[in-house]
């Protein structure tokens, strides 16, 4: 496929990329808004993540039998709808202030976002040259990283302007609070479905694969790659979310103030990391080479974390003097760098797990993306070793083990045609 050719498809892609970005990252507005709507505790308020997430671990292997029936192009139109009846449930859900229905209808989203996922990430790697997968899949993470970016910002700027303390809210106030849903939600919708008639009637190209009758007649799980690419992925995410999520934890442990902002801080690296692939894969550097990079880097920052200083000294001071945010500990400049170290490791998996499958592709894609349960999963152990050896910092040291599995993907791994 010429470049010329591509652009639409990509253009198209983007968009679902940022709807997938726009979405997921709305939870993160979602579960303190709902906590106080619904007077939830915040072990409850939790399940709002549980609900949207858990659906990638259910729903993609049928979604994958889907897509196998109905083509990747009007799965795509198939999710979106989905994801617009998700939208819709929060309605009756805001008005009853039910908890329930609020879970089904993020249930409701997560899945119809299973079935986009499943889809587009291996339509993306077949869009043109897979060795040069990893440099779209790496415009795509820009895009989603900055639809996370906007969500909580539209988020609180629609449903609390013009509102007092969150905290304290009269049974008038909570009503209208819960009605202020309704409005983003339906233009949510409308944006979905109309987003149906733009995969349906756009240039999109359907999915076609070659024939080989010996391939096909295979199992899935005849193909050691997708397997072990679907186990480096759930460390992968693991500790993406780890890094993320727990930096702000790990800042407040030490003392440091203003802990709930550093989350951008790993962001930061993550879009600087992107850029790396958009400019430099396949031109100077392979997918293998730049996923070998990336692990071994993050294995290097884990040892950053655990053995450096927790104290303002010469590291931060190359990285964040320059820049106006201020110092932090060495520590927690490592913790931030692993953002660095993440970003090219889900663009480079996806290529080198896919290529060459044939009709076994949606199988293998949804495989891989019941992976990120491991975001929901490693953070927890995580958190449990910190809780029982009262030291966050030596807890970080679990990321070598996660960080050498997907070294071993990249080295060998994505190799193996045979488990034998």
């Amino acid at each position: 496929m010429t470049k010329q050719s591509s652009f639409i498809p990509m253009l198209i892609i983007g968009i679902l990329f940022f709807i997938f970005g726009f979405v997921t990252w709305l939870n993160g507005s979602l579960i303190p808004f709902l906590k106080v709507l619904l007077d939830l505790s915040s072990f409850e308020a939790l399940f709002v993540s549980f609900a949207f997430y858990i659906a990638y671990t259910v729903m993609a292997l049928p979604m994958a039998f889907l897509l196998e029936k109905t083509g990747y192009k009007n799965g795509m139109a198939i999710g979106l709808g989905v994801m617009g009846v998700g939208s819709l449930l929060f309605i009756p859900a805001a008005f009853g202030a039910s908890f329930m229905l609020f879970l089904v209808a993020l249930f409701t989203l997560g899945t119809g976002l299973t079935i986009l996922q499943t889809a587009s990430n291996p339509y993306i790697v077949l869009l043109g040259d897979i060795k040069s997968a990893a440099m779209r899949i790496s415009i795509m993470g820009l895009i989603n990283k900055s639809a996370g970016i906007l969500a909580p910002i539209v988020f609180t700027l629609l449903i609390f302007s013009d509102m007092g303390s969150a905290e304290s809210l009269t049974v008038e106030e909570t009503a209208n609070l819960a009605s202020r849903l309704v409005v983003p939600y339906i233009t949510m919708a409308i944006i979905l479905f109309a987003l149906i008639a733009l995969v349906k009637f756009s240039a999109l190209p359907e999915v076609e694969f070659e024939k080989n009758e010996i391939q096909d007649e295979k199992s899935i799980f005849a193909f050691p790659r997708v397997i072990l690419g679907a186990v480096a992925l759930f460390f992968y995410v693991g500790i993406e979310v780890i890094a993320g999520d727990t930096i702000g934890l790990y800042a407040q442990e030490i003392g440091l103030v203003n802990a709930t902002a550093l989350t951008s801080y790993t962001m930061v690296f993550m879009v600087l990391a992107y850029g790396v692939g958009v400019a430099f894969i396949p031109k100077v550097l392979s997918q293998e080479k730049a996923l070998v990079l990336s692990s071994l880097l993050g294995i290097l920052f884990v040892g950053g974390i655990v053995f450096s200083s927790t104290t303002e000294t010469t590291i931060s001071a190359i990285l964040w003097g320059w820049s106006g945010v201020g110092l932090l500990p060495n520590s927690i400049t490592f913790v931030a760098l692993l953002g660095l170290s993440n970003a090219l490791v889900w663009p480079t998996i996806w290529p080198l797990a896919l290529e060459g499958l044939g009709k076994h592709t949606a199988k293998a894609s949804a495989l891989l993306i019941m992976a990120i349960s491991g975001g929901a999963l490693l953070p927890l152990l995580f958190g449990k070793i910190a809780q029982v050896s009262g030291n966050m910092q030596v807890s970080y040291a679990l990321g070598i083990l996660f960080y050498g599995v997907i070294l071993l993907y990249g080295m060998k791994w994505h190799k193996k045609e045979q488990w034998v």
